[in-house]
């Protein structure tokens, strides 16, 4: 027997489990010359993918109606009829919500689960690390006694950002949903300061206390309320980079925000959104500098993981709703 899990229809706000079906087949996938049989072990459950649920133009296609989802994933290769792999590799790459299929191999990549947890390529040392990276130094360009603000810093990508921000030597304060979350950064992750958005008042006060001298580096991940009061706080020359907008993904109406233009003028500043493929000449550097990072204890990287294929869809849900602490995947 074999199971994907589709898009069934778009949801409108927050999607629900209705929103998606289990599709079986008690037929077994056959391969011909050329192609990998795989089988899902890790499934990256992102941001982003709400996106792809609407019918609308973006940087990616949105998802097809009756067709399995896809995100990264980590499979095993069972069967192969293809020269570059063989059975028993393991494998990245963009695949289907499928606990089994088939592929040419293209846009695969071979990971080694002696050098880092196979997990870990959908996370650390994969597309999280390297957004994480990248971002900060192709947009950020940190400069060593710098103030850098993590919105979902306690996310997949923002608790690597202020980790990397701390290997640079800047200052880092990190915002995330929870007591719990924030006690995570700072005693954890070695994040200089933590505020806890849910239980503060006066953002713009908040950010202004935990860093004096104002911010120089906002790495956004959510943007909304919290957003809007970073820009109040925003030194000469900073760099504002846009990741993400959680906060408003689910919203059905156009949301109200600050208007971003004085803050910019006034201060020459910069706000730039990016996706990491902007920036894949630079994977292989980012890649090696990462790993080199993880195996020297520089870098820890946080995990909530879900067992069991048939929860996807629930962990998809979970990791929109803030319920993870780092990276969210499902272990198949």
């Amino acid at each position: 027997m074999n199971k994907s899990i589709n898009l069934k229809k778009r949801p409108v706000g927050t999607p629900t489990l209705s929103d998606f079906e289990f599709v079986e087949s008690d037929v077994n996938p056959s391969i011909s010359d050329g192609q990998l049989l795989l089988e899902a072990k890790y499934i990256s459950v992102d941001p982003y993918l709400r996106g792809r649920m609407n019918d609308a133009k973006s940087y990616v296609p949105p998802f097809k109606l009756g067709e399995p989802i896809s995100s990264g994933i980590v499979a095993e290769v069972i069967e192969s009829n293809n020269d570059g792999f063989k059975k028993g590799d393991f494998v990245s790459g963009l695949l289907q919500w499928k606990e089994k299929q088939v592929s040419t191999g293209e846009g695969l990549q071979k990971i080694d689960k002696s050098k880092a947890p196979l997990s870990a390529y959908l996370g650390i040392v994969g597309m999280t690390g390297l957004t994480a990276f990248l971002g900060l130094h192709e947009i950020g360009k940190p400069k060593k006694g710098e103030t850098l603000v993590v919105s979902g810093a306690a996310g997949a990508v923002g608790s690597v950002v202020g980790q990397i921000g701390k290997i640079l030597g800047l200052n880092v304060i990190g915002i995330a949903g929870s007591d719990e979350k924030i006690n995570m950064l700072t005693s954890e992750l070695g994040f200089d300061h933590g505020i806890n958005y849910k239980t503060t008042k006066d953002m713009q006060a908040a950010i202004k206390e935990a860093a004096p001298n104002g911010v120089d580096i906002y790495f956004d991940n959510v943007g909304g309320p919290i957003s809007d009061a970073v820009l109040f706080n925003i030194n000469q020359f900073a760099r504002i980079i846009i990741c993400g907008a959680i906060s408003v993904y689910n919203k059905t109406e156009i949301p109200m925000a600050v208007a971003v233009q004085p803050f910019l003028v006034k201060n020459s500043a910069l706000m730039q959104g990016f996706i990491v493929s902007n920036y894949a000449d630079k994977f292989p550097v980012a890649m090696k500098q990462l790993a080199t990072w993880l195996g020297e204890g520089k870098l820890k990287y946080k995990e909530t993981v879900v067992e069991g294929f048939e929860h996807t869809p629930q962990a998809f849900l979970d990791m929109m709703d803030g319920k993870n602490k780092g990276k969210m995947i499902v272990k198949v």
